[in-house]
């Protein structure tokens, strides 16, 4: 059979499946939003040791897949059957905050519990802005972001219902200095924990090994920060409050130094090699050990003991660390 066109019947068929394609409802084309930036966003604070900084935006994690650009479809309520309601959720950290666009976890349960007394698993979602259809009736919704989360009971009628849930939770950026000079990152690391440091019993860490900069979302209340720098002795325990909807930065001062060991033949000499060494405190602790010939450690501002064994010979040496004050100990072969 002959093309009753002029140009070619290829062509032909790809300008009509273009214009099909044209006419098809926008919810049912690939949309494309423009790629978020950052996890959390804050004004400067005053630069005070735990300080609230500036309000808490909601997170952008996720960016949509790559796609063609087309304008978003107008939001709709779907096909809801008699007897059933739509319930639309969404959270924020705060009335003046915009809506988390990502990390949520929703379930719903039935407000009334069975015989033996469990509240029963009706439906959860893993997207920041879901609606669900349900049988018109009562509901406990939980949303969770990680440590935090908050709970309401919902009366679900036939009428579309909409409810913005407010978590209690603020964020927490940790850096460490010593003096003035700020440590840099994957030298020191935060763990931290719930309630003050001064308080009795056992606690798991909310979160660990916290690197500078990361910023850490908890439920708001009170907080305490263990900050190891390097891997020697140089501990510091801190409490701060978080404040909802705030991003509290939390600097951490160390009275520390970075002590570099060598065991010489004489004094501005060559480092001997695979020598292994201790420094203990003057009550006899270990603090650090290690094998080489130039050792590096960490050690808080006081008093210390050098020893190096070299070729089944011993050398010792006591020296001060004075915080801020980095340098060589030179231990002599003699």
């Amino acid at each position: 059979m002959r093309c009753p066109f002029a140009k070619p019947c290829g062509l032909v068929a790809v300008l009509l499946a273009a214009l099909l394609f044209a006419m098809q409802p926008a919810s049912a084309q690939q949309l494309q939003s423009p790629p978020s930036s950052s996890l959390l966003s804050a004004q400067p604070s005053s630069g005070a040791t735990g300080s609230p900084g500036g309000t808490l935006l909601s997170p952008n994690v996720f960016p949509p897949p790559p796609g063609p650009m087309f304008p978003a479809a107008p939001y709709a309520t779907p096909m809801v059957p008699a007897g059933q309601g739509a319930l639309t959720l969404s959270a924020r950290f705060g009335a003046d905050a915009p809506a988390i666009t990502s990390g949520l976890i929703w379930k719903i349960f039935a407000a009334t519990p069975d015989d033996k007394g469990n509240f029963r698993l009706v439906k959860e979602e893993r997207t920041p802005n879901p609606t669900v259809v349900l049988p018109v009736g009562a509901y406990i919704v939980h949303v969770g972001f990680g440590l935090a989360s908050a709970v309401k009971t919902v009366q679900l009628g036939a009428e579309p219902a909409r409810q913005v849930f407010d978590l209690p939770a603020g964020g927490v950026r940790l850096t460490g200095k010593v003096g003035d000079t700020v440590i840099p990152g994957g030298q020191i690391t935060f763990d931290i924990f719930p309630g003050s440091q001064f308080d009795i019993g056992d606690r798991r860490p909310v979160a660990e090994r916290v690197m500078t900069g990361d910023v850490v979302v908890v439920p708001e209340g009170t907080y305490f920060i263990v900050s190891n720098y390097g891997d020697g002795n140089s501990t510091v325990r801190s409490d701060i409050r978080v404040q909802a909807n705030k991003l509290t930065d939390v600097t951490v001062n160390h009275r520390a130094a970075v002590i570099t060991l060598k065991l010489v033949g004489n004094r501005g000499g060559e480092a001997l090699p695979s020598t292994s060494w201790s420094v203990l405190t003057p009550g006899g602790d270990v603090i650090k050990e290690s094998i080489g010939a130039f050792p590096r450690v960490v050690l808080a501002e006081g008093e210390y003991r050098a020893i190096a064994r070299n070729e089944g010979r011993v050398f010792e040496r006591e020296f001060k660390v004075v915080a801020g004050v980095d340098g060589d100990i030179e231990v002599l072969a003699r």
